[in-house]
């Protein structure tokens, strides 16, 4: 007779963004009734990330404290906590406040964001990824001060858009030769470059940043560009230093490789959102994914691997996120990287267009500007398979569920 395994009585989750404090509701929702442990190295109360690049930013909210009663969910929170390394044999975490046991490990670090080389110690740089982040540079937007943004990626993209609305003089410098050379195909991202411009910002593509220091920006070209501040988006990288000689698999991407029901190389211990990529047999390919609703989403499948309730599907999403910049609302849903057809609804030139990725006549991506509908209904298409009509897709008045074949 086979020996049945024990539930585990002590879930520690390590990581009090996002992803880890979903995961601790979930939990609790799905009926786990042991002790559950979130430990954050953030002082601060839990917070939600998204609103630090929007009303946090501009003074319009002095925090994004998720809305809920820890202590009624009976979850024990160690904030301001930094977690050091983990010894899987002995089933202990080691933070600087000493080691925490558990039975089972929830890996939730997030991501660390790229520093710029030769920044480090510049007075006036900075990066946006904190609270703290957000609250300090709250009075360089204040004081209208002459910014210079190194990357056109989402966050920069976002942090000029709050600048121009505070009245700073704004620079961004982008390497690449477009705005999110890194996201989107050249025909669709190119025209966002006209955004900038109308929103009163500098965009200076093809340039990297030879140094930078107090009071100005050198490019790698010789010119100069004045700053009061400058603020670093360049990307971001799992945050799993921490996890070295550990024995969890690591990708060359630094993110945890967890598998499709998010459980790590080693026993006992899962890993979820930014830090943890996943393979995804919808697109044939494993997936990291930087984004909100990842993090929102993948909580549910770990927190079912480890309640003792029924099991989950694999962990398999649309990936999906928004972003608000110059006026407008960005929406992506999907993966469109092994794409063979791109469908344009309207065109870069109107108030809002869509583009719709195929593979073999089935929707994998849609890129929404300004038409929630067609993100909504497109969305439903992808997750569905639903193949579609590309003429009728491609009308910007038919409704996208209308072209579904």
């Amino acid at each position: 007779m086979s020996e049945q395994k024990q539930a585990p009585q002590h879930v520690v989750v390590v990581g009090a963004g996002m992803a880890g404090v979903q995961t601790a509701v979930a939990l609790r929702e799905q009926g786990f009734t042991g002790t559950v442990t979130l430990i954050g190295a953030e002082p601060h109360q839990p917070y939600d990330r998204p609103p630090l690049s929007k009303a946090v930013l501009l003074g319009k909210a002095e925090g994004s404290a998720f809305d809920i009663d820890f202590e009624a969910l009976d979850v024990e929170l160690r904030l301001g906590v930094e977690v050091t390394g983990l010894r899987a044999d002995a089933h202990e975490v080691d933070t600087e406040a000493g080691p925490v046991p558990y039975d089972v490990l929830v890996l939730a670090t997030g991501a660390n964001p790229v520093t710029l080389p030769g920044s480090e110690g510049v007075p006036g740089v900075h990066l946006l990824r904190t609270l703290d982040d957000a609250v300090r540079l709250g009075p360089v937007l204040e004081r209208r001060h002459d910014i210079v943004v190194v990357g056109a990626g989402w966050i920069g993209a976002e942090f000029a858009t709050a600048a121009r609305q505070a009245g700073c003089a704004v620079t961004v410098v982008e390497a690449a030769d477009r705005p999110l050379a890194g996201a989107l195909p050249d025909d669709v991202a190119g025209p966002m470059a006209d955004w900038y411009a109308e929103s009163g910002a500098e965009l200076v593509t093809g340039a990297r940043v030879a140094r930078v220091a107090p009071g100005e920006v050198v490019l790698d070209d010789g010119r100069t560009l004045p700053a009061d501040a400058v603020v670093v988006g360049i990307g971001a990288r799992p945050a799993t230093r921490w996890l070295d000689g550990s024995g969890i698999a690591l990708g060359a991407d630094g993110s945890v490789t967890a598998d499709d029901r998010l459980r790590t190389s080693l026993p006992d211990v899962y890993a979820v959102g930014d830090c943890a990529s996943f393979p995804s047999a919808r697109y044939g390919e494993r997936l990291l994914v930087h984004h909100w609703d990842n993090a929102l989403q993948g909580p549910r499948t770990v927190a079912a691997g480890i309640a003792d309730g029924p099991a989950a599907p694999p962990y398999d999403p649309v990936p999906y996120f928004w972003s608000e910049q110059f006026g407008r609302f960005v929406q992506y849903a999907g993966h469109h990287a092994h794409a063979d057809a791109e469908v344009w609804r309207g065109g870069p030139d109107d108030a809002s267009w869509s583009v719709l990725w195929l593979r073999e006549g089935v929707p994998v991506a849609l890129l929404a500007v300004g038409r929630p509908r067609d993100l909504a209904q497109g969305r439903k298409l992808i997750e569905a398979g639903t193949p579609v009509d590309p003429e009728r897709a491609a009308d910007p008045a038919v409704p996208l569920k209308a072209a579904a074949r």
